[in-house]
Order: structure tokens, then C-alpha cells, then sequence
């Protein structure tokens, strides 16, 4: 059973005042502690979708990473996702975000070990649904078709994901601003 990791990580950060791929948490430009914790977590291939900045991000990635150019990435989630979706490859898919620092290896593992065909799962922070987000191939088409906005996939996966709770990993939360890195 393939899981491969697509991470998106194309947005330009306007609240964050720049690029969160490019942001630097605990020494490391947030892009590549996420490729590493998606490659700890067992995702293989990994795909990162770049947008803005995209040549300062791709610059930063390990040779063995593919970049996917979101042409349309400005038009929000769904243009990045939709585009990152299109060059997946493997019997499943797990999507992570850039700019969730504290989501690590352990996090991924967890959720990647329902890897399957026909899956639909979703890490949960103390029951709220967050990310990662893995989807089994048999789902791709219709879940692509559901993108929507800023919104990605939420409303598609209201009613066929299986939660896990990873609580006890991280918290789940992102960096809106920068005065996030100390929480």
C-alpha cells in the first residue's frame, strides 16, 4: 500500500506578512521541517505544490521532492490542492499544510497507518478536525471535483472521514501571524 505526501504549501501569507513556506521555526524553513516529517511519517513519494515564491521554495527542496506549480494558486486552497491532487500518485494520498510546525512524523504515521484504497481519514485535535487528511485513490475524482474556494474539501469530507485523535501529539495549530511561533 503507497501513501504518498502532498504537501501544499502556496500561499503568499498576507496576515503572516510573507510566505509561510519560507518562515523560519526552530531553525528550519517551515517547508522542509514539513517534508521531513512527512518522509519520518512514511510518506513516499512526497509532492509540495508551490505558489507564491515558488522558486525560493523549490530551491529549498531535497532533489527526491517533486514541486507542483499551482498556476491558479491565488484563487485560494482549492487551486493549490486541485493541482497537487492532479500529480499525486500511490493507493492513497496524504495532504499536509506548511504551516502547522508542531504536526510531526508522529502525527503522520498515525493517520498514514489507515492508508488504504477506500480511506477517508482526518486527524482530530481534542475532537476538532484539522490535518493531516488522507484520502484513498478510489475517492480522488470525487473528492476533486468537490474543491471549492477556500474551503478545499471540507463539506466532501463531512459525512465519509473517520477522525483520529492526535491530541496527545500536537495541537494541531497554525501560523496565522508571527507572533504565533510562541504558542
Amino acid at each position: 500500500m503507497t501513501c504518498s505526501g502532498l504537501l501544499l504549501a502556496a500561499g503568499a501569507g498576507r496576515r503572516y506578512g510573507g510566505p509561510k513556506a519560507l518562515a523560519v521555526v526552530a531553525g528550519n524553513p517551515l517547508v522542509l521541517s514539513a517534508v521531513n516529517a512527512l518522509r519520518r511519517g512514511g510518506c513516499n513519494p512526497i509532492h509540495v505544490v508551490t505558489g507564491a515564491s515558488a522558486e525560493e521554495v523549490e530551491s529549498l527542496l531535497p532533489k527526491d521532492v517533486t514541486a507542483v506549480r499551482a498556476p491558479d494558486w491565488e484563487q485560494g486552497l482549492s487551486e493549490s490542492l486541485r493541482a497537487g491532487m492532479h500529480a499525486a500518485t500511490g493507493d492513497s494520498v496524504l495532504i499536509h499544510l506548511v504551516d502547522l510546525p508542531d504536526v510531526g512524523a508522529d502525527v503522520i504515521a498515525r493517520i498514514r497507518e489507515r492508508a488504504a484504497w477506500d480511506a477517508v481519514v482526518r486527524a482530530a485535535y481534542h475532537g476538532v478536525p484539522g490535518h493531516p487528511v488522507l484520502v484513498g485513490r478510489k475517492w480522488w475524482p470525487e473528492f476533486t471535483a468537490s474543491l471549492s474556494g477556500d474551503q478545499g474539501a471540507r463539506e466532501w469530507l463531512r459525512n465519509r472521514v473517520t477522525m483520529i485523535e492526535c491530541a496527545d501529539l500536537a495541537t494541531g495549530s497554525d501560523l496565522d501571524i508571527p507572533r504565533d511561533h510562541g504558542r
